[in-house]
């Protein structure tokens, strides 16, 4: 990678673990709302919320449709639940909107809405279809002479979905270096761990094979993560896509999420809810 490494300071780091703290506090809180939620999918990801819209992402406060701002697709849907209060926490929806989560007549549902929730640049959930809308959108974004980056966000159990792997051969083919995919690799999907359900490394040549510049990371080390993706989005050497596959831990933050796969889904009883709050409020991940 030609480009210097765009590296953060200790204030910096110390910002982004904050933010990645609120997701998971947040997290919580609107479950309860709920009743019922994906803890351990938003807690694996956390980190990559942070660095994202407090770091790397271009975008505006208050203006959720500025033209120019970088976009941001998930294809793992089912972890709205934590870039709600990130949307909320850039003004880009009331703040009030999240005390409503998932009661009736609320635009906040389990997965987003784009057509509902502004900040939400695809609504997602069906597993699959991200990429091709992060490529359509780096597409377009070429023909209208912008210069935004798209970044879209997948789960590893995504990859067992062959419209994902049709979109990168569109992606390399198209040369869309302002296409920066991010695997989050935590191992497991709703019905075990993803290498059982269907194998799909190894996930780095299959990537590279396809035509992807392919650079694997710890999720959830600030530091590296952060750097990393500054340092993509800086390089205008790049003619390839960017696929960043994000070693990180299902239910990161509260151990006995992180042990436990039946998390994917579920309902904190209140002593269980105080004890994960207070091990995410001590803990240094």
């Amino acid at each position: 990678m030609p480009h210097e490494p765009q590296t953060l300071t200790v204030e910096e780091i110390q910002v982004l673990r904050d933010k990645a703290r609120f997701v998971r506090l947040e997290t919580i809180r609107l479950i309860e709302i709920a009743k019922i939620g994906h803890y351990s999918s938003v807690f694996s990801c956390a980190e990559i919320f942070a660095a994202l819209y407090y770091d790397v992402m271009n975008i505006r406060r208050g203006e959720p449709a500025w033209p120019e701002r970088d976009r941001f697709l998930m294809g793992k849907g089912h972890a709205a639940v934590g870039l709600f209060p990130i949307l909320a926490d850039h003004d880009f929806i009331p703040a009030s909107l999240l005390n409503g989560y998932t009661r009736l007549g609320s635009p906040l549902g389990d997965h987003p809405d784009m057509t509902k929730v502004p900040g939400v640049d695809f609504s997602s959930g069906s597993i699959g279809h991200a990429l091709s809308n992060g490529v359509g959108m780096a597409v377009g974004g070429r023909l209208n002479k912008q210069d935004f980056n798209v970044f879209v966000m997948l789960g590893d159990g995504e990859m067992q979905e062959g419209q994902v792997w049709e979109a990168a051969l569109f992606a390399a083919h198209n040369k869309l270096s302002k296409l920066i995919a991010i695997v989050d690799r935590n191992g497991f999907q709703l019905d075990g761990k993803v290498d059982d359900v269907m194998g799909v490394e190894s996930l780095q040549e299959k990537w590279a094979a396809f035509g992807w510049e392919v650079h694997e990371v710890d999720g959830h080390n600030l530091q590296d993560l952060t750097t990393l993706l500054r340092t993509l989005k800086a390089d205008k050497q790049r003619e390839k896509p960017a696929c960043i596959i994000a070693k990180t831990v299902k239910g990161k933050g509260v151990s006995f999420m992180e042990t436990e796969p039946g998390w994917h889904l579920g309902y904190l009883a209140p002593d269980d809810a105080t004890a994960a709050i207070e091990e995410i409020m001590s803990r240094e991940i």
